[in-house]
């Protein structure tokens, strides 16, 4: 196997076999299928970069098609902010369609279907048939309703699309199978009345096609070569394929293309839900502003809290495409945000918690412009004059009056250097009433060569900005909040999500616009606001400099082991390399107890620890055994399967050493 086809993830290798196979480059052609009834959100950022990214890597195109079978609970607004969504991230689609385009050729099909005796009208209340489906163990049985005959089926269809019908009076049914091991195979609904107008096509319609009917056949409408979906469409393939399988005999002259449907893991996002069910109760309930409020996980949330299209496709791509569910780490999202807005954000100087520091050897009447590096990762941004001058704001917690020798900022008698500016040095305070600090009294010096440890942001509070900061914290405060049997997710929320404060900036972010991003130095990414205007600015924080959830993470359940783990002061990854010289030549019972240690040490590390691991030489057998175990507890705990790590267990299942082969096989 070359190393260009290892490189290929599963989807990537079914293309590449059909090709093989006979399939002509040309028919390639994808489609992304949103139903207009919510917003997009992070999760559908992986099915849109997979489609998308297979139209590119082909050069083959993708339909953008609305699957709007549901006019109770679709509209114009969603359509609208999809459209923005997708093009924001930088894609482009073929075509724009929708399912409601094919409500007449569906009609007509099921009408043929009709007369095959392949469908037929059940007029049963929803809890009779439900009753007749059985359960996954038990088989169905046929209603009472089964075997009308063709003219009575035809012709109470014919008036369920005249309006002569109530809502949930009489239904359309495929005939297929009421004892399939399949229970989406007994009987499927393919129409159902409805009296609602459709944001498209009005009051034409009072019948409306289900879902599982009218998305296969708008993908063979289509000719879509791969209908690409998440997992929980698997056990609709079978559905999928008998729908599309019935249809070609009426059409396989306009139509000769059979679709292909195959399932891909979705992306799921610690202290996340991605139900757009759920993230509507969010919006109507007020617990959010609106669909694109930054705490929420919505495309347009993301956008207005400073993410960029950028950040979010590398997100994805570093994601992967995998066959199995996880948890995705939220981390990951905002390390790829960090590392995106650390090359093109300009720094700036903002206090968010004030205190007033007054030089009382600089000259009262007396203003400087220093020149300040908008961004040393960007040699072209250049620089920018800031104002300083006698009295200053700093952070409140960056200075305490007495501190330890590991405090690097300011204390009394202790010094600083101000940011682009000079050496200071604390000589006293002056405290209100309630013994809290009002002002700071220093000195500074004009030697700026000095050596000091400690560097403080600052504004000149002269020429300072007032400016609203919406600091903001996880919506939830559970990593998997909507998983809990006997919980409501609404019992998460976090009460502390949102905090507003007034901030003070340098005068040069006076004219920012809507969208534009800085990083707050020392403290972390924020955009200006769709709310700032010219005399109000808001900034949003996009995300802190560093992982200030890292030290909060859920704790292990075995005390003992975490307690030993807590006092072995070494990096928990360098103690996991110290089992690989020895491991493979252990004797049972003592490599057991060595895999659970390992086990353990795994939780308190990163993916950046272990990946160089993935190039042992082969001889050593041990360091790829406990890497091997360590990737376990990764993947487990929600990391996703990319190709460094299928390319590392592939080889590992290939190796001689039985040991190494056991525990990839657990992982392939």
């Amino acid at each position: 196997m070359s190393t260009e086809t290892k490189s290929l993830n599963f989807l990537e290798h079914i293309i590449e076999e059909d090709l093989t196979n006979g399939l002509s480059k040309d028919k390639l052609r994808f489609r992304f299928p949103p139903e207009p009834n919510g917003y997009l959100h992070i999760g559908h950022t992986k099915a849109i970069g997979i489609s998308f990214g297979l139209g590119e890597k082909y050069n083959a195109p993708v339909n953008l098609r609305f699957d709007d079978t549901n006019p109770a609970k679709e509209e114009q607004e969603y359509v609208d902010a999809i459209k923005e969504d997708v093009s924001w991230l930088g894609y482009k689609w073929a075509e724009e369609r929708y399912s409601s385009d094919y409500f007449q050729e569906l009609y007509d099909w099921a009408i043929l279907l009709i007369k095959e005796g392949k469908a037929y009208v059940d007029s049963q209340s929803s809890e009779a048939m439900a009753e007749q489906k059985g359960t996954p163990t038990q088989p169905g049985v046929d209603g009472p309703y089964r075997n009308r005959t063709i003219e009575e089926n035809l012709a109470l269809f014919s008036k369920m699309k005249a309006g002569e019908c109530n809502e949930g009076e009489h239904i359309l049914r495929a005939k297929i199978d009421m004892q399939h091991v399949n229970m989406l195979m007994r009987d499927p609904i393919m129409y159902r009345v409805l009296k609602k107008d459709h944001h498209r096509t009005g009051s034409d319609w009072c019948i409306y096609p289900m879902y599982d009917w009218t998305h296969g056949e708008s993908d063979y409408i289509e000719q879509i070569s791969h209908s690409l979906c998440s997992l929980e469409f698997k056990p609709h393939r079978e559905l999928y394929d008998w729908f599309k399988e019935q249809v070609y005999n009426f059409a396989k002259n306009k139509y000769p293309m059979l679709p292909k449907q195959r399932e891909f893991a979705r992306l799921n996002l610690s202290y996340t839900i991605m139900s757009k069910r759920k993230l509507l109760k969010l919006v109507e309930d007020g617990i959010v502003s609106g669909w694109d409020d930054p705490r929420m996980p919505t495309i347009s949330g993301l956008r207005r809290r400073g993410y960029t299209p950028q950040s979010i496709r590398k997100f994805v791509e570093t994601v992967g495409v995998a066959k199995r569910e996880n948890i995705i780490d939220v981390s990951l999202l905002e390390f790829c945000i960090r590392e995106d807005l650390n090359k093109k954000a300009d720094r700036v100087m903002a206090v968010l918690n004030p205190v007033k520091l007054v030089i009382t050897n600089y000259p009262e009447d007396k203003e400087e412009w220093l020149e300040a590096e908008n961004n040393q990762e960007d040699d072209s941004a250049g620089f920018r004059k800031v104002p300083f001058s006698r009295e200053l704001y700093i952070e409140k917690e960056d200075f305490k009056e007495e501190a330890s020798s590991k405090f690097f900022r300011l204390k009394l008698g202790g010094e600083v250097r101000l940011k682009n500016a000079y050496i200071i040095k604390a000589e006293s305070v002056v405290k209100d009433n309630n013994g809290e600090i009002t002002e700071i009294h220093c000195t500074y010096s004009t030697d700026t060569e000095k050596r000091v440890k400690g560097t403080l942001h600052w504004v000149s509070i002269k020429h300072a900005i007032k400016a609203e900061v919406r600091e903001y914290d996880r919506l939830f405060t559970d990593e998997a909040p909507d998983s809990h049997a006997d919980k409501d997710f609404m019992e998460f929320i976090n009460p502390n999500s949102l905090n507003v404060i007034e901030a003070f900036v340098e005068p040069s972010l006076v004219e920012a616009k809507i969208g534009e991003q800085f990083q707050f130095q020392r403290l972390g990414y924020f955009n200006v606001d769709k709310d700032s205007t010219a005399k109000k600015l808001v900034f949003n924080k996009t995300v802190g400099l560093r992982d200030s959830w890292a030290k909060v993470k859920p704790k292990t359940n075995n005390n003992n082991q975490q307690k030993q783990s807590q006092q072995n002061k070494r990096p928990a990854i360098e103690q996991i390399k110290s089992y690989g010289k020895k491991y493979d030549r252990m004797k049972d019972e003592q490599r057991e107890k060595a895999k659970l240690e390992i086990q353990e040490l795994a939780k308190n590390i990163s993916y950046q620890d272990i990946e160089p691991l993935f190039g042992t030489a082969v001889k050593k057998a041990g360091t790829r055994i406990i890497t091997m175990i360590s990737l376990g507890v990764l993947l487990e705990n929600g990391l996703e399967k990319n190709e460094a790590i299928n390319e590392f267990i592939s080889k590992a299942l290939d190796d001689k050493n039985e040991l190494l082969v056991t525990e990839a096989k657990a992982l392939a």
